[in-house]
């Protein structure tokens, strides 16, 4: 059975939660689960001399993080569509805020825009497409 809609209104914060600080283990669990052995994300050496200070999660992770922290809220059978935009690495050690805000409600649809930040800088952007309760 289907959970029904939640009401959300334009300008509404979903509020936030915390993930992290990220691990090698984490890292390397999604690797295994999502088939990603990039070395940037495993390899100490490899990433150094790519220039980075150690290795990095791969943006799917927070992707799907932010993702389903969003459909934790809103119920995965009511999420219409979700695309996301990489802005910044994210490090061994760091913690991510997730948090977002309903931009706007046309019917049955809320459109809301999403943020992955570590501290200030923000680490991913979304946007989503979810079902909502049709006002009355």
């Amino acid at each position: 059975m289907a959970r029904p809609p939640l009401p959300l209104t334009a300008g509404q914060q979903l509020g936030s939660r915390t993930i992290g600080p990220i691990t090698q283990t984490n890292i390397v669990r999604f690797a295994g689960a999502g088939g990603d052995f990039n070395p940037l994300h495993h390899d100490s050496g490899y990433a150094r001399q790519a220039g980075l200070p150690d290795v990095i999660a791969m943006g799917q992770l927070q992707a799907g993080l932010l993702a389903a922290w969003l459909t934790d809220l809103v119920h995965v059978e009511h999420l219409l569509g979700y695309t996301v935009r990489f802005a910044s690495p994210l490090a061994l050690g760091e913690t991510l805020e997730l948090s977002g805000q309903v931009e706007a409600v046309r019917g049955d649809v809320a459109e809301a825009a999403l943020t992955a930040r570590v501290g200030d800088r923000v680490v991913i952007t979304a946007t989503a497409r979810v079902r909502v309760a049709a006002e009355r």
